[in-house]
């Protein structure tokens, strides 16, 4: 079971048919006035747990959600039920509506959200110590830092292993709650933004993070991603590293060499990025936790996340496992057997 932390939320999604950067002058960034007239407005479910966790369902993982969602969710509770989501983390707070984001999306898809926490303010009040069984994986996506950091610290108390994604929290963690979120961390991920911003509060590059972190890796929207490990690293395949029992993983130690630049996967038209990311790491994760070597993961990934970007919202789209295993041989001419 992997186990999935961080927001639920209803995305109110706007497209913009301009560029945001022809409305901002640089001399005048220090006071910011601006108004956006979209021409498209859907309502739609998602947050990164609720994101995450629907691919992860779609590609057939047994999957849970640890979270809190207001007195508005039972109609978002029943879809993630009936696409084979566990709910029973989730905790209902009746006097708060669940999360709200704003997010306008420009001709170059840049984007521009606002987030209301609603629930998700008492994230703090559950736990993954109380979970039965105790889950195989868990995903740290963005909420509050504090519930973020608590999360971290279980995992490592319970020998879960766990990919730290602090996402669009990242400018409100302090650099020890960032610190205390990577120590024991398998796998860190982010776009390249984040990546950038967060070697820059903590003052470290990439081989720095991969004395904390397993794996490290940074997505880059239109032009793939980018995976890397220590150079010369041992895993174990067992405890805090890597889940037991992993496919092609039977000696004790693995080898993992260093980098592997991921060729992006062709979607058929763009509509809407909003939750491509959040579908990488579900594809990423169920190739992971099948063994697959890490490019086979990373281009799992971007096909993933193609089906995201050709539907508007980040739960509206479907696909059956023969046909995620029809594009990828399409994009990377290669073989994918998740039966």
């Amino acid at each position: 079971m992997i186990t999935v932390t961080g927001s639920l939320a209803f995305d109110y999604i706007m497209d913009y048919p301009g560029v945001f950067a022809e409305h901002i002058m640089p001399d005048k960034i220090h006071q910011l006035n601006l108004s956006f007239l979209v021409n498209t407005l859907n309502k739609q479910k998602g947050g990164t747990a609720g994101n995450i966790a629907y691919n992860l369902a779609l590609l057939k993982l047994p999957v849970s959600i640890v979270g809190t969602a207001g007195n508005d969710f039972s109609e978002y509770a029943k879809f993630l039920k009936e696409n084979g989501v566990n709910t029973s983390g989730i905790k209902i707070i009746p006097d708060e509506p669940t999360s709200s984001a704003f997010i306008t999306t420009d001709q170059k898809d840049n984007q521009i959200a606002a987030f209301y926490p609603g629930a998700m303010s008492q994230v703090h009040t559950v736990s993954l110590t109380s979970l039965t069984p105790k889950p195989d994986f868990s995903v740290i996506s963005p909420n509050p830092p504090e519930a973020m950091v608590k999360f971290a610290e279980e995992c490592r108390q319970l020998k879960i292993p766990y990919m730290f994604d602090p996402g669009m929290i990242l400018p409100r963690l302090t650099n020890e709650q960032l610190l205390t979120g990577l120590k024991g961390a398998t796998i860190l991920i982010g776009n390249d933004y984040e990546m950038s911003l967060l070697k820059q509060k903590l003052s470290l590059t990439d081989q720095q993070l991969l004395e904390y972190v397993q794996i490290l890796i940074t997505t880059l929207g239109e032009k793939g991603s980018i995976i890397q490990t220590k150079n010369g690293n041992t895993v174990p395949t067992s405890g805090v590293g890597l889940p037991a029992g992993r496919q092609g993983f039977d000696s004790p130690e693995v080898f993992l060499p260093g980098r592997w630049e991921i060729k992006p996967a062709k979607p058929k038209e763009v509509l809407d990025p909003t939750g491509a990311g959040d579908a990488y790491r579900s594809g990423f994760m169920a190739g992971y936790t099948k063994g697959f070597d890490l490019k086979t993961c990373g281009q799992m990934g971007g096909v993933a996340s193609c089906y995201a970007i050709e539907k508007y919202g980040t739960t509206s789209h479907k696909f059956t496992i023969e046909e995620f295993c029809e594009r990828y041989k399409e994009n990377f001419e290669e073989e994918l057997n998740l039966g």
